[in-house]
């Protein structure tokens, strides 16, 4: 299934779903950022996805995580929530989301770096090397606000 992300964009599809989402800035032991290409999309992204009726937010980041990467996380703290509805996300099936993100901030446990059939390829970055990849407008606007290390959430 191919997925397809609109920004303030008039001619966007009308959503017709609201999912309550949760992803994370994992970190490696030199501070660089756990990343995948979505399979959906083919831009870069954090690991995370929709929650299920079982899971806590936090709990729905560990398992997005383990399910796309490999890795078991630790949640250590919050960037922020993300609920623009400005941002809609188109599906092949004909579902057209908005989404309800909250990003956590979590450090490695355990696990080995392994691709799912939601990635293509998987990669720790550097600050430095954000700018120099794909990604969509709302994934860099997490990324800022994790980098900025601010003392307080972001709330949006």
């Amino acid at each position: 299934m191919s997925r397809i992300e609109f920004y303030d964009d008039p001619d966007a599809p009308v959503p017709n779903s609201l999912v309550v989402a949760a992803s994370a800035v994992v970190t490696d032991h030199h501070g660089r950022i756990l990343l995948q290409r979505r399979s959906d999309s083919g831009l870069w992204a954090l690991p995370g996805g929709g929650m299920e009726m079982t899971d806590s937010l936090p709990g729905t980041a560990v398992r997005e995580v383990r399910e796309e990467t490999g890795l078991e996380v630790e949640i250590t703290g919050l960037v922020g929530t993300y609920t623009d509805p400005r941002h809609v996300i188109a599906y092949s099936d004909g579902e057209v989301r908005r989404q309800f993100n909250v990003c956590f901030t979590a450090r490695v446990s355990g696990g080995e770096l392994a691709i799912s059939d939601e990635s293509t390829e998987l990669a720790f970055v550097g600050a430095e090397e954000l700018d120099g990849l794909d990604m969509h407008h709302t994934q860099r606007l997490r990324l800022h606000h994790y980098l900025e290390r601010r003392e307080a959430p972001h709330l949006g």
